[in-house]
């Protein structure tokens, strides 16, 4: 419009201004936000994802990148070849290498979501199956156990407790912690294990945690649905877990949320 504004440099500062403003307000971003939003370009439907692939201007009024976001294409039921490869290649994962393609996949994870996840929501689970399929996921930890426990004295708030045996490479690591609940005691006892070997964990903390029955049919004994998202500094991120049992499908989406932002900040230090 030939009128002076912001340029182009600080302009792609927006999502990270919206980011900070959000941290030190201690609020958890809005997906729906304009431009700077985690749903502001993202993209579904396998036909849509095809489109996006060969002309991204059909869809989007502008590059994402001039206001410091990015494209999200999105994983679900929904899903064709093209969300799958699309994916792939933003990970950096080589498809088909094991038998394993984009067609394979799409199958799988279709089976998944009647089973009752949802990927579309948790794009760090979904990385870490991708991984997984191609025999490509190198995990930087493995748990060997974990126990919770939960007491109530009589009028007195519940009190938990979670001890947690996890091995990294030829090592073991025994923690112990409290919570204020069963899931907020294993992810401190994880944390303490796991500051042994990765002393950058400070910045990583939960933001969200959503439980949905899946099939309320079964009453207690029905399969439930839990969703984590973590942030760090920089980034969001989303894990999924399904059990029926309510701590493990939580143990599920918290492991994932730990590995995701483990191998982040390992493929950092490796290309530095």
């Amino acid at each position: 419009m030939k009128r002076p504004g912001i340029s182009e440099d600080n302009l792609m500062k927006l999502k990270t201004l919206s980011r900070y403003v959000s941290e030190t307000a201690n609020l958890v971003p809005l997906n729906n936000r304009p431009f700077v939003g985690r749903s502001a370009f993202a993209h579904k439907g396998g036909i849509h994802v095809s489109a996006i692939m060969k002309v991204p201007r059909a869809y989007e009024h502008i590059d994402p990148g001039q206001v410091g976001n990015e494209r999200r294409v999105l994983v679900s039921d929904l899903s064709g070849k093209s969300n799958v490869e699309y994916k792939a290649k933003e990970l950096g994962i080589e498809l088909g290498n094991n038998g394993y393609d984009s067609k394979k996949i799409v199958s799988e994870i279709k089976q998944l979501e009647q089973e009752g996840y949802q990927f579309d929501a948790a794009e760090g689970s979904f990385k870490i199956l991708i991984e997984k399929f191609t025999d490509q996921f190198q995990p930087l930890f493995e748990l060997e156990s974990f126990r919770v426990t939960i007491e109530k004295d009589k009028d007195q708030p519940c009190s938990a407790h979670a001890t947690v045996k996890i091995s990294v490479g030829d090592k073991q690591e025994i923690t112990a912690a409290e919570g204020y609940g069963p899931v907020s005691a294993l992810d401190n006892a994880l944390r303490k294990a796991l500051d042994r070997f990765f002393p950058d964990l400070d910045t990583m903390r939960l933001v969200d945690f959503k439980v949905r029955v899946i099939d309320g049919t079964r009453g207690t004994a029905a399969r439930v649905r839990v969703l984590i998202e973590s942030r760090d500094q920089e980034r969001i991120w989303s894990t999924i877990g399904v059990s029926e049992d309510i701590i493990e499908a939580s143990w599920q989406a918290l492991a994932d949320s730990f590995q995701y932002k483990l191998a982040k900040e390992e493929k950092i230090r490796s290309s530095n």
